[in-house]
């Protein structure tokens, strides 16, 4: 198999993933007019339109910062791809691929409509223990989560020398 297919087939799954939820939440459920739908005690849909980058930091007032965003956002985005083409190890490219994945389809969203959609909200009562996010929010955390427990957790194996095969 080609190096990193596995990663960019991940990459292409998610933002798949991305532009049908956005298309049930913005087209058939009309989330825009509606803003919420109860899907289970814990979980609803409440539509909001997020300005900024993760957690509501660095807000796009403008048309040329929200231009930023997406030139910072892509310019990560071709260093994560740049990264899953050298990545060997299998569970690394996967949590890159969501990484890349879930970056372009908020990049995507905010050229499209100048903000990411969100949707997801998660809550205990009036605990929510994230803000409202979306598939990509969730397969970039998942991702980096991934990433930073096989750094930390994680000791790979030394490649066997050739001479002892």
């Amino acid at each position: 198999m080609r190096k990193g297919a596995i990663g960019f087939s991940i990459a292409a799954i998610v933002f798949v993933l991305e532009q049908i939820t956005k298309w049930v939440v913005l087209g058939p459920l009309d989330l825009r007019n509606t803003q919420s739908v109860e899907v289970l005690p814990i979980f609803r849909l409440n539509y909001t339109e997020n300005h900024g980058i993760s957690l509501g930091l660095f807000q796009a007032s403008s048309d040329a910062m929200r231009w930023v965003l997406v030139l910072v956002t892509a310019a990560i985005a071709v260093g994560v791809a740049w990264w899953i083409g050298r990545e060997e190890k299998r569970w690394d490219q996967i949590a890159l691929g969501m990484v890349l994945g879930g970056a372009l389809g908020n990049i995507l969203d905010r050229v499209r409509h100048g903000y990411v959609v969100d949707f997801a909200d998660l809550h205990f009562g009036d605990f929510r223990p994230f803000f409202i996010f979306n598939v990509a929010d969730a397969a970039i955390s998942i991702g980096v989560a991934i990433l930073l427990l096989r750094a930390f957790l994680v000791k790979d194996r030394p490649k066997e020398n050739a001479e002892h095969a």
